[in-house]
């Protein structure tokens, strides 16, 4: 049985937590090809973080920073994926705009951001966390902050550095 057969997915609306086996996914990405979370797994680390929207203040501000030290990422043997309910047509807007390096998905309709718990804040903005899954699947690190932008990366980078090569 592969290690991401959906009988291992977190049910819908639990919170994934360190340990758990991180639910695989299917988004399409900026050019409407299919990634899958498993398609690195044996591969490469992925760092996913969920933001709330394209363009707005905070996410900017997340993308540039995972941009800015997204070598650094490279360096630590993981992939920058980020998720939002935005149009694969916003994402490579977005991308383009900002020069984001990394992997942008969209999330129509939410339902990976559900599978994975993430909270909205004041029950209506969709919440900003982020996660560290190592290569077998396993998340490592969970960070939620809608404002403290800069530990989203410092904690992932910090949590990566610290995983088996």
């Amino acid at each position: 049985m592969d290690a991401y057969d959906s009988q291992d997915a977190t049910s819908e609306g639990k919170r994934v937590g360190v340990g758990d086996r991180a639910p695989d996914f299917a988004l399409p990405n900026a050019s409407g090809e299919t990634v899958r979370l498993s398609d690195f797994q044996g591969q490469r680390n992925v760092v996913l973080y969920f933001y709330p929207k394209d363009e707005s203040l905070g996410c900017t501000a997340q993308a540039c920073a995972f941009r800015d030290s997204y070598q650094d990422f490279q360096d630590a043997g993981a992939e920058v994926i980020g998720v939002s309910s935005d149009s694969e047509e916003s994402h490579g807007q977005f991308a383009t705009h900002h020069r984001l390096p990394f992997i942008l998905l969209s999330d129509r309709g939410g339902a990976v951001r559900k599978r994975y718990g993430v909270p909205a804040t004041m029950g209506v903005i969709p919440g900003r966390v982020t996660y560290v899954i190592d290569k077998q699947g396993i998340v490592r690190h969970v960070f939620s902050s809608q404002s403290n932008i800069g530990r989203h990366i410092s904690d992932a980078l910090e949590t990566l550095r610290a995983l088996p090569a």
